[in-house]
């Protein structure tokens, strides 16, 4: 079978164009082979220093004043323990509390070292966690204990009449272990000896004179803002 001298010509270019490398095999910049290596799961995400128009402190801000330094709590093997005077005793995975519905807020946390940092905390609230473990009478009182050592307590009525969280992120990015990881008290209005962090339980109890850690060496147990931290 014999071709034209044209037909020859271009079954030659096209011959040749097929083995220059990438050439019409290339996808697209915007095709589905785009960007394969950038997909969500490989992003690093950034902190935020601004959010609804307030200037955030950053999570660098903060002073290391934990009663035995950051502490490393494995993800895969964490429970969270809501026990004491409750109907349903539970032992929640990170993942399950983290199931819950989410809120996100701007709270200034107050060290009564002197400094303060402003920061946009996002987590679970304390009232969804314990309404779920079905509060008993005659509680009064939560205390929350941490994988340090550190405990501190609440009254029950402050966490189910304001909106505090249990937060597991900060400006956008997960606790990194020197805040908190996987879960640190978000106590609005109070001290930031009663924000504890490393949270691994949530006791029930009617003990309203339950004194934790820095409340047994001398410091106001309410943690109010407006009060001294000293009684």
């Amino acid at each position: 079978m014999t071709y034209p001298a044209r037909q020859l010509v271009v079954l030659v270019a096209l011959a040749m164009l097929l083995l220059l490398p990438g050439c019409l095999a290339a996808p697209r910049p915007d095709g589905p082979a785009a960007g394969r290596d950038e997909g969500p799961a490989q992003l690093e995400r950034v902190e935020v220093r601004e959010y609804d128009g307030l200037d955030l402190s950053s999570i660098d801000d903060f002073r290391e004043n934990s009663i035995a330094g950051p502490q490393q709590v494995e993800r895969d093997s964490y429970r969270l323990s809501i026990s004491g005077l409750v109907e349903t005793p539970e032992s929640l995975s990170y993942e399950e509390v983290l199931a819950g519905r989410s809120y996100r807020k701007v709270v200034t946390l107050d060290c009564v070292e002197g400094w303060s940092v402003d920061i946009l905390w996002e987590g679970v609230l304390l009232r969804d966690l314990i309404q779920n473990a079905g509060p008993r009478p005659p509680a009064n009182t939560v205390v929350f204990r941490a994988q340090d050592g550190y405990s501190t307590s609440l009254p029950l009525d402050y966490l189910l009449d304001n909106e505090i969280l249990l937060a597991y992120s900060m400006n956008g990015v997960e606790l990194p272990a020197e805040r908190g990881f996987p879960f640190q008290l978000v106590a609005e209005d109070k001290w930031g000896y009663k924000w504890i962090k490393w949270v691994t339980e949530i006791e029930l109890t009617n003990d309203p004179t339950y004194r934790g850690y820095w409340e047994s060496r001398g410091y106001s147990n309410s943690g109010d803002r407006d009060r001294s931290s000293r009684e």
